[in-house]
């Protein structure tokens, strides 16, 4: 049994910066081949207008 079982894989939004759990994040956009979650979906709102803006926040 994995001792990683249950246990949340946390991101950063690449907007706001705030942690997210991937499996609860409120949105997710694919960009140049990596996935993207965010916090809310106005963060991802803001980075699907322009993405390229974001690049190296992660």
């Amino acid at each position: 049994m994995s001792p990683y079982r249950g246990v949340a894989h946390m991101t950063k939004d690449p907007v706001c910066g705030m942690r997210v759990d991937e499996k609860k994040a409120a949105g997710k956009s694919e960009y140049k081949g990596q996935m993207y979650y965010f916090c809310s979906l106005g963060c991802k709102a803001t980075f699907d207008k322009e993405p390229q803006k974001y690049m190296g926040k992660k």
